[in-house]
């Protein structure tokens, strides 16, 4: 892939967020969630890529824009997969919340693992993790490890979890173990991300969350040098169908990082709402801010760009 690339994927989250932050916190979670799809799919057309989304706003039939299978880009470049979420956290945006995200990953076709919109075990860390944590350990023995791996300990660790029900068990654990806890809302995509980056205030991400924000979190992770493992859990049995139409016939595999995002990939992201990896978007008389990430797999070049944008002197989103 270019290397350009990834600055023009930047330009898309822009969009996207832009859009998005427009309707922050005024309760309107459909129309929030498709103000920045919208004005990814306008944002997308310039863009000189063969693009197939694989990831993205749903089945065909079930939204009209950045379904899966929708062709992206001007279809006069590379041949790749698209894997993207306009507004990570659309609830988060509509009610003013932390850590609402517009995302793109890019890599060549055939680099994102395909699953259904399910959920997923997860486990993501920063570097250190590496060769420490493990999806099929103890949280206890986890905690302990990536202490180790950190020199320091368990106590100064804080985990990341989604603050659901189905997590009281794990989170007793955590606490039990002596880390602290930083129960999320939504947004598990910006803490896992948060994870890689040292003063962050996040050290693991822990728990079950959606599978297709599982996969973003995995492009960021091959991008940043981070560790992540995941399992795919179906909901029911129409899950398990799903998962096995696509060629998945083992629910019980545990996934690595370079399986669920192989090959060259990109990443790009920008806030639309403050978070623990990026500032969300400011805005000022005739014009905003934007605070944006673009890495790429193969330099591990991490890039972070504020952005000023005019809207006098182009169009606004």
């Amino acid at each position: 892939m270019e290397r350009n690339l990834a600055l023009e994927a930047v330009r898309v989250t822009e969009a996207a967020a832009l859009s998005s932050a427009r309707l922050m916190g005024r309760g309107d979670i459909g129309a929030t969630d498709r103000s920045g799809a919208q004005a990814m799919r306008k944002a997308f057309a310039s863009i000189a890529i063969n693009g197939v989304v694989v990831i993205g706003e749903g089945e065909q039939g079930e939204s009209d824009v950045l379904y899966i299978g929708e062709h992206v880009g001007t279809g006069a470049g590379e041949e790749l997969d698209v894997a993207l979420d306009p507004l990570e956290g659309a609830t988060i945006c509509a009610t003013g919340g932390y850590n609402a995200l517009s995302i793109i990953a890019i890599a060549e076709r055939s680099g994102f693992l395909r699953c259904p919109d399910m959920y997923m075990d997860k486990i993501a860390s920063g570097p250190e993790g590496r060769g420490a944590i493990d999806l099929d350990k103890p949280p206890t023995e986890n905690l302990r490890a990536l202490a180790d791996a950190k020199s320091v300990y368990v106590a100064d660790l804080t985990v990341a979890v989604l603050d659901r029900p189905r997590h009281e068990k794990l989170i007793a654990e955590v606490r039990k173990a002596g880390a602290r806890v930083r129960m999320l809302s939504d947004g598990d995509v910006a803490a896992g991300m948060a994870a890689t980056r040292p003063g962050s205030g996040i050290d693991l991400l822990i728990g079950t969350g959606g599978a297709h924000q599982g996969i973003l979190t995995a492009a960021a992770m091959r991008c940043s040098g981070g560790e992540m493992q995941g399992r795919l859990r179906p909901r029911n049995n129409e899950d398990s169908v799903r998962a096995a139409d696509l060629g998945i016939k083992d629910l019980t595999k545990k996934y690595g990082v370079e399986e669920m995002a192989s090959g060259s990939v990109m990443f790009a992201a920008t806030g639309v709402t403050d978070g623990d990896y990026l500032r969300g978007v400011r805005f000022f008389k005739g014009g905003a801010t934007t605070n944006s990430v673009v890495m790429r797999s193969r330099t591990r070049t991490i890039r972070f760009i504020e952005a000023v944008h005019r809207f006098d002197f182009k169009p606004e989103y």
